[in-house]
């Protein structure tokens, strides 16, 4: 499991960036420590790497959403 910090670096996200798909629920499935905080496993990194390719092809946030929704 990767904290908020080593996912932003494995993905190439700013933490913000990262917050934001965190908060529209385009990360399914992400756990959280005991302190509340998100923890990312392989599959969400992967999942992650995925988004940014989508969105590098042009894609917006809405389309993401429908994306997610068909996908899971």
């Amino acid at each position: 499991m990767y904290s908020m910090k080593e996912a932003c670096k494995l993905t190439g996200l700013h933490y913000e960036t990262l917050k934001y798909y965190c908060n529209e629920g385009l990360i399914p499935n992400i756990m959280r420590d005991e302190r509340n905080y998100r923890l990312f496993s392989d599959d969400n990194i992967n999942w992650i790497k995925s988004l940014i390719c989508i969105r590098k092809c042009g894609m917006g946030i809405k389309e993401l959403k429908e994306y997610n929704d068909l996908y899971f």
